[in-house]
């Protein structure tokens, strides 16, 4: 965040029925999709690994992670890739499925206000939902899904 404005560059991230709000420092990259290897015996949610930059990067639904079925690619899908916060992941990224291509926006105080209405549902790697402009995004708990994923990585087989 820039100190002089008060701003983050953030990403809106669009899924099936809900948006995730992301700041852009943590986005490696936007590409195309591409069909994932799979993973035998991984939960639903986790997809497989998909090829970036040399490296084998986790592929997850985020409406899986909420217990809900991975939605259907679509030509308009997208691969997200996130910066992981730790050192668990030996890609040091991770990729969510987008429903379509990310929006980029400048978020500041005046724009977003927490949503009290909202509770998380048990389990939900969701740190809470805000209100801006015209939105309610999702703000989603990084580090949960990154535990996520390297706990499962850990026990799934290659």
């Amino acid at each position: 965040m820039s100190e002089a404005s008060g701003e983050i560059y953030s990403l809106l991230v669009p899924l099936a029925g809900a948006r995730l709000l992301v700041p852009r420092s943590c986005v490696a990259e936007i590409m195309g999709f591409q069909p994932p290897s799979a993973m035998i015996g991984a939960p639903p949610w986790y997809l497989g690994v998909v090829s970036w930059n040399g490296r084998q990067a986790p592929l997850v639904s985020f409406e899986g992670l909420c217990g809900q079925p991975a939605p259907a690619v679509s030509g308009r899908s997208r691969l997200v890739l996130l910066h992981a916060l730790g050192e668990r992941l030996d890609a040091g990224v991770y990729a969510i499925v987008s429903q379509g291509f990310p929006q980029l926006l400048r978020v500041n105080a005046d724009v977003i206000r927490p949503d009290p209405g909202y509770v998380v549902p048990a389990g939900d790697p969701v740190l809470c939902r805000v209100r801006m402009l015209n939105e309610t995004p999702l703000i989603p708990d990084l580090e949960r899904i990154e535990a996520m994923i390297a706990d499962e990585t850990t026990i799934a087989p290659a």
